[in-house]
């Protein structure tokens, strides 16, 4: 069921920082409060049918990821985005999809006073080498100058038709709410948050010493490989889940099954 008007809010960002829409869980007894972090070209309400079934018994803190949405202006890189993310969503569960996994891996590691317990849907420590990380760069680069010179539209579809989206159905890919987007801000992420643009985390994963659920789908070979080495390098604390069926849009594409393993998880944990 639609969220009303008595149970969600929406928070302007302050300086710099992040726009908010906050629902409050329908059960008295939550599960305690979940920060969701979406992925690139979306917004805070792109996350259904994940939200309204999170929101029966947790309090959701919706977040607009810099550049994105109501946080269209706020231009920041992966670091401050991450301070700005804490800032946002407080003492919580963060639980990121892509981009937004890589947001909420900056804030576990910068800000780990915030973070309770960490998802990461589709996510990685970042690019290895060096050149490897310049020649990402100036492809995001390419891309911002192309999605400026194109509009929003045309760029969202043009996005939403990579193979990489191909198990994502229409009804679940929320392009109207992509189309809130500027392309001065959707060119900032690029510029500022993309891969290229962030130091590899790899050797600081072991730091994490809260619950981390790292999910892939099993229709996304990369992203199954890069969830493999971030479950190996966080150690202990992690736990790897494949979803069946699923490419990189885990959530989406197969919500059922996604909600079944982090419910599971979620029950199993401590904050």
């Amino acid at each position: 069921m639609a969220p009303t008007s008595s149970d969600l809010s929406t928070s302007s960002p302050p300086p710099a920082g992040l726009a908010t829409e906050r629902r409050s869980a329908a059960a008295t007894a939550g599960g305690g409060p979940l920060v969701l972090v979406h992925g690139f070209t979306q917004t805070a309400r792109c996350w259904g049918p994940i939200d309204d079934d999170l929101a029966t018994d947790h309090d959701l803190v919706l977040v607009d990821a810099p550049g994105h949405g109501g946080s269209a202006a706020a231009d920041l890189d992966l670091v401050d985005g991450g301070r700005a993310l804490a800032d946002a969503g407080g003492t919580a569960t963060y639980l990121g999809y892509s981009m937004g996994a890589r947001l909420c891996l900056h804030t576990a590691l910068a800000h780990p006073e915030r973070v309770t317990r960490l998802v990461l849907v589709s996510g990685t420590g970042g690019l290895d080498g060096a050149d490897e990380r310049e020649e990402r760069r100036r492809s995001d680069e390419a891309l911002a100058d192309h999605l400026v010179a194109i509009g929003v539209p045309a760029f969202v579809d043009e996005w939403l038709a990579l193979p990489l989206f191909a198990g994502l159905p229409p009804e679940r890919a929320h392009r109207d709410e992509r189309l809130a987007n500027t392309p001065a801000g959707l060119a900032s992420s690029l510029r500022r948050a993309g891969t290229g643009t962030q130091e590899p985390l790899w050797d600081r994963l072991g730091h994490l010493t809260v619950p981390v659920l790292v999910v892939a789908g099993a229709d996304d070979p990369k992203f199954i490989g890069l969830a493999e080495r971030l479950a190996a390098a966080i150690g202990s604390s992690a736990e790897l889940a494949v979803v069946p069926g699923a490419g990189h849009t885990v959530h989406l594409e197969q919500p059922e099954r996604f909600l079944a393993r982090l419910r599971d998880w979620l029950t199993r944990t401590t904050p």
